[in-house]
């Protein structure tokens, strides 16, 4: 039988969409914030080489960026119950996804100390300056990577896609309306990103300018 497309009939699932949409973007606002806290800690209790934490996080990093997203989602979800922590599909993603961008986090920051070495805590804004970009494209890889977590029925916008296309039987029109949310929001987090960057770091650059030796 053909594939008969037709006008997209999700107006009124409209809301349902967006409900997904913004748990998506709740998920990635918390693995942001914790995961970047994360690697704050484990890159300067690296460059300080304070044992044995450093070796700890060294081991994080390693296992972290060399395993699938989705095995530590499931490991996270179907283990903590296991060895008696009760969690949920939300606690299980938003955990996942802290301890993931955590990681990458703490080799970008650490990768920045070594050539921005600072000697206290609070003179970590122009290391934190070098590092923005990288961080603002891994928040949005795990952004986009939270897509997997509607295997464990955590509700955000591709397990509403899911629901919805075996409801109304339409798709490609459904995934692919899924899609484009998904590059609005990738697009919409750069730029908060790239605005908070300049916000948050323009003394740091102020100050880098004007310590900046004049040539001739």
């Amino acid at each position: 039988m053909a594939y008969s497309s037709a006008v997209l009939p999700l107006a009124d699932n409209t809301e349902l969409l967006l409900r997904g949409a913004l748990f998506t973007l709740e998920l990635t606002a918390i693995g942001a914030v914790l995961g970047i806290s994360i690697g704050l800690v484990g890159a300067l209790v690296q460059a300080r080489n304070i044992r044995p934490f450093a070796d700890l996080f060294r081991l994080y990093v390693e296992l972290i960026r060399n395993t699938p997203f989705l095995m530590q989602l499931l490991c996270i979800f179907f283990g903590l119950p296991a060895i008696g922590v009760p969690v949920s599909a939300w606690q299980a993603a938003a955990l996942a996804m802290v301890i993931n961008l955590g990681a990458h986090a703490t080799l970008i920051i650490r990768d920045q100390l070594q050539v921005i070495p600072v000697p206290r805590l609070e003179a970590m804004r122009p290391v934190l300056n070098s590092a923005w970009p990288a961080l603002s494209n891994q928040i949005i890889v795990v952004m986009l990577g939270s897509s997997v977590c509607s295997m464990i029925a955590t509700q955000e916008l591709s397990f509403v896609a899911n629901v919805l296309q075996s409801r109304n039987l339409h798709v490609f029109e459904t995934y692919a309306l899924t899609t484009l949310m998904y590059l609005c929001m990738a697009l919409m987090i750069r730029q908060f990103l790239n605005r908070a960057g300049q916000w948050l770091f323009a003394e740091a650059s102020t100050r880098r300018c004007a310590s900046a030796p004049a040539r001739d």
